[in-house]
């Protein structure tokens, strides 16, 4: 049996060596706004701020600035190594708890907000994770203050509306224009939904969560559009990857194929999956980035005003790290945002996309589902095609 996804990627974080700053067990400096929630041991998890020393901060925990902002792989693990993690056990459930009280704050912030942390010993170690952004050293808080802290307008609104559930929330301020990354934080500190189900969100769960409730949201309009008339390549790379997101004349159907490309040596992995027609309802076999291409391919959709189905490749080149779905999400949405190339057949549009790979096509077909699908169904086979 071959090598699930998320083993491979474990294999190569664990692989991962990055030196981070000295910190002493006191750290004035401010908060991007960021927090973190952990998974480990839940409903008793590990929470707490993400602060660094710089004074001006935002830009370190908004994923959306650094694509458009030309950060490269190495700008954004040199300064995401700068943020240091305070953690502390807290139930899930106890939103009273002062500390909680403060990470809610900051998740809510409009702005940078002037921190002040002492740790129980000297924050040590990093974190690289397939699901989130890596982070720096971290340690037990012992004692945390904030400055006054002014509040997002939006986010407010959703805090204090506790009659209204967290799907139509998360919608909302999407709608209202509040950035996807500042939406997961206010999610993840359980400020947003019915006011006797609120709780912490561990914050790699939120993030899909997150992408996924984005995306139904923008499903929810789009399969009401009238159907694209031809096929559509959009491309985009950064990060070492490359993205090619094929549109369809179809109705609603998603497949995202990914492979990695001599990352560690000299494999080349594959893995994919699939939805026809409307959103699965078990957990991606891929992880969360099934959800952020999703969602990023349904905003473009969106905007557009046009239903099709959809086929999204990705390959990732030596040298790439994985520094969490943000990866993917904002790749995708920047490649909506392109110029597509236009063709007239399904088979102009692979061709062409065949053209840019650098792991022969056959490949994708291979482990493929819905691309094997839409070659049966032009009545062509693999030697005809390629």
């Amino acid at each position: 049996m071959g090598m699930g996804k998320g083993s491979y990627l474990k294999r190569i974080t664990s692989s991962m060596r990055w030196r981070t700053k000295e910190i002493d067990e006191r750290l004035d400096g401010s908060s991007p706004p960021s927090v973190f929630i952990g998974n480990f041991g839940y409903p008793k998890v590990a929470i707490g701020p993400m602060i660094t020393s710089y004074e001006e901060s935002s830009m370190l925990d908004t994923p959306e600035q650094w694509i458009p902002g030309h950060k490269s792989q190495d700008e954004i693990i040199s300064f995401r190594m700068d943020l240091v993690r305070g953690k502390k056990n807290v139930d899930i459930h106890d939103l009273g708890n002062r500390l909680v009280e403060k990470i809610q704050e900051i998740s809510l912030a409009s702005d940078s907000v002037q921190s002040e942390a002492e740790f129980s010993s000297k924050p040590r170690g990093f974190s690289f994770d397939q699901e989130h952004q890596p982070f720096g050293p971290s340690a037990p808080i012992d004692r945390f203050d904030i400055a006054n802290v002014r509040w997002d307008r939006d986010l407010e609104y959703a805090y204090y509306d506790t009659d209204l559930k967290a799907a139509p929330a998360v919608g909302d301020l999407y709608d209202d224009g509040v950035m996807v990354s500042q939406i997961q934080k206010a999610f993840s500190t359980g400020t947003m939904g019915l006011g006797k189900n609120r709780k912490l969100v561990p914050t790699r769960w939120s993030i899909t969560a997150v992408d996924s409730t984005l995306a139904d949201h923008l499903y929810n309009r789009v399969k009401y559009y009238d159907v694209l008339h031809n096929y559509q390549v959009f491309e985009f790379s950064s990060l070492n990857n490359y993205y090619a997101v094929l549109l369809m004349p179809t109705p609603w159907q998603y497949e995202w194929i990914e492979a990695f490309i001599h990352v560690m040596g000299d494999e080349e992995m594959v893995f994919s999956d699939h939805e026809h027609w409307k959103p699965k309802k078990e957990y991606s076999s891929v992880g969360g980035c099934y959800y952020s291409c999703k969602f990023g391919v349904l905003e473009g959709l969106e905007r557009m005003k046009r239903q099709a189905g959809a086929i999204v490749l990705r390959e990732a080149y030596e040298g790439y790290v994985p520094l969490g779905v943000f990866n993917v999400r904002e790749n995708v949405r920047n490649a909506m945002k392109e110029r597509p190339r236009e063709f007239g057949s399904f088979r102009a549009a692979l061709n062409y996309i065949s053209s840019r790979l650098r792991l022969p096509i056959s490949r994708f077909i291979e482990q493929g589902s819905l691309l094997k699908e839409m070659l049966k169904y032009r009545q062509t086979t693999l030697s005809q095609e390629f």
